[in-house]
Formats: C-alpha cells, structure tokens, sequence
C-alpha cells in the first residue's frame, strides 16, 4: 500500500524539478527550433506562390507574344500573297498586251503579205490567162 510520509514529497519536488529543467532545457529549444522551422516553411511556401505567380504571368506573356508573332507573320504572308498577285497580274497584264502587239503586227504582216501576193497575182494574171487560152485554144489570143 501506498505510504504518505516525507519522500512522497521529495519525489512530487524531483519530478516538479525534472519537469521544470526539462522544460528550460529541452522543450523550449526544441519548440524554438520548430517555430523556426515552420516560419521558414510558411516563407519558402509564400516565396514559391511568388515565383508561380511570377511564372504564369511569364508563361501568358511569352504565349501572347508569341500569338502577337504568329498574327503578325499571317498578316505578313498574306501582304505577300498580295503583293505576289499583284505582280503576276501585272505580268499577265505585260504579256497580255505584248502578245496583241505581235498579234496586230503580225496580222499587218500577213495583210501585207496578202497584198503584195493579189498585186503580184494580179500582175501575172494577164500572162497566165494570155498563156492558158494559148495552151487551151492552141492559138495566141
């Protein structure tokens, strides 16, 4: 059975004092550290939301410059494309009208030629009729 005599007392007062050394020497440290700690965490934990909400403000940057580019160079080729039509129209255009040039010049050709054939013709016309009757009749007309 229990007794309740004088080292009841003295183990109540090494206890009371184990628990009170215990207190300076180990768990305040010990609480100090994990404060510490936790404040470290909470910091690092504010820093990262930082730098995430740095990196998506980076990453939209860097996607609407990049669909800024990509307009820009559609809006360059199409300027292009144009600029390519444009040309080839005019080219039609120049080759259009160098190709009635020869036409015209070589259906003035041709006329001429024509003329300058009837004329001949006509010019020969007397002596071949002068000549078919003779071979023809067998007699000079």
């Amino acid at each position: 059975m229990l007794k309740i005599d004088y080292t009841l007392f003295i183990q109540i007062a090494n206890f009371l004092l184990l628990l009170f050394l215990l207190n300076i020497f180990l768990y305040r440290p010990i609480r100090r550290i994990l404060n510490r700690r936790s404040e470290e965490v909470r910091s690092f934990e504010g820093m990262m939301a930082d730098f995430q909400g740095r990196a998506a403000q980076h990453a939209k940057a860097i996607e609407e410059s990049a669909a800024s580019a990509n307009r820009e160079g559609l809006k360059e080729r199409e300027t292009l494309k144009e600029d390519g039509f444009e040309g080839e129209k005019g080219m039609l255009r120049e080759a259009n009208a160098s190709s009635a040039e020869m036409i015209d010049q070589a259906r003035k050709d041709i006329d001429q030629k024509v003329t300058e054939a009837r004329q001949s013709l006509e010019a020969q016309l007397e002596a071949f009729s002068k000549e078919l009757a003779h071979k023809i009749l067998g007699r000079t007309v």
